[in-house]
């Protein structure tokens, strides 16, 4: 797939996404987008503790944790597919 393609495609996921409430999908679902958005645009986990660390970032992080080995293309792309799914249910 064209980088261009790709980064336009993620664009349209990530509007489509911002149209959806948090109450439509499941959490586990929730965690995913935002761990592969993450990767996808930052690429590099720096996890921080703070006084203020709740346990919804942990869970979060962890799950950021668990794609931190995909590129920030293969990310875009788990994204794009995940909200695809979404869309055609």
């Amino acid at each position: 797939m064209i980088e261009k393609e790709l980064d336009t495609q993620f664009q349209e996921a990530v509007t489509s996404a911002s149209r959806m409430t948090q109450a439509s999908l499941p959490q586990d679902v929730q965690l995913r987008l935002y761990a592969c958005y993450k990767q996808a645009t930052f690429s590099a986990l720096e996890p921080r503790q703070t006084t203020t660390y709740h346990l919804r970032d942990a869970f979060k992080t962890n799950a950021w944790m668990q794609i931190s080995h995909l590129t920030a293309d293969e990310a875009k792309e788990q994204y794009i597919e995940i909200i695809n799914s979404l869309l055609n249910k």
